[in-house]
């Protein structure tokens, strides 16, 4: 039985840095080799890696949905992730949570000189863009009088990120060096070109070479969602939303014939698809 007196049960009370601090403290105790819990103590980065990435996509589909209500304890479970990392640093005398904490307050500040030292903020949000992208780019380069080694454009690219979001990231730090097309027409073009490569390889090729054409084609398709100012990541994920729901609708239309998935065709599903479509479902 859970003891009532135990101020990591019972404590609601006191500001955000309390409510942290307790959450450290919740983390050590399930952490404690003793008296912890048996999952909790078994656990590394590495398999909590997937679960901090898929926590902040729950975080993301909660704006995405505006479930306003769902979003602190989407958030609170990603603020989890952040100090069970720090804990498992901690008990292998890597670093800890201050540590944590003070890095991203130094980097915040240290970024925006604008707002915390004696910069102009008169300049447009993409000003503040660019200058933010230079502050990295100096801080990846190390101080003036480091140890001499070649920094590439693309280093410090996480190689963890989701496909499409890398990619996005690893094409915006090759245009800010002038490595781009210049409008989307020879993006297209270049679309035209992989899709034609991709054929030839599915009808000439081996297994091999169709994925690294059909690669091809997704890393041109991320560069034409950046030349028109779209998230490729969030786009592709409006697009799974929808058909999640036009899918829905033909399940439901089944349904209503007393009939399953399993049970119809494909002429009969896509004919119901172009009835949700006309009814606006989106």
């Amino acid at each position: 039985m859970p003891r009532v007196d135990d101020p990591l049960i019972t404590d609601e009370t006191g500001d955000a840095a309390h409510q942290l601090n307790r959450l450290a403290a919740i983390m050590a105790r399930l952490r404690d080799p003793q008296t912890g819990c048996p999952w909790d103590i078994e656990q590394d980065f590495a398999s909590i890696a997937p679960y901090t990435i898929e926590e902040a996509y729950e975080v993301a589909d909660a704006i995405d949905r505006k479930a306003w209500e769902e979003l602190p304890a989407e958030l609170g479970d990603l603020a989890l992730q952040v100090v069970f990392h720090a804990q498992i640093a901690q008990e292998n005398g890597l670093f800890d949570l201050v540590a944590v904490l003070r890095a991203i307050n130094s980097k915040m500040v240290a970024r925006h000189p604008h707002v915390f030292g004696n910069e102009s903020r008169d300049k447009s949000p993409e000003q503040q863009t660019r200058d933010w992208e230079a502050i990295k780019a100096a801080e990846r380069a190390g101080p003036p009088n480091g140890a001499m080694r070649p920094v590439g454009v693309l280093d410090d690219v996480a190689l963890g990120l989701p496909a499409l979001t890398r990619a996005l990231k690893l094409q915006k730090r090759a245009a800010r060096v002038g490595f781009d097309w210049p409008s989307t027409d020879q993006v297209l073009s270049k679309i035209t070109e992989e899709a034609a490569e991709l054929v030839e390889a599915r009808d000439e090729l081996g297994a091999a070479e169709i994925e690294e054409e059909y690669g091809d084609l997704l890393f041109v398709m991320v560069n034409l969602g950046r030349h028109l100012g779209l998230d490729p990541e969030a786009a592709l994920r409006a697009g799974n939303a929808k058909f999640t729901r036009r899918f829905r609708a033909i399940e439901e239309a089944l349904h209503d014939r007393g009939k399953t998935p399993e049970q119809s065709d494909l002429a009969e599903m896509d004919a119901l698809w172009d009835a949700a479509k006309a009814r606006g479902i989106k």
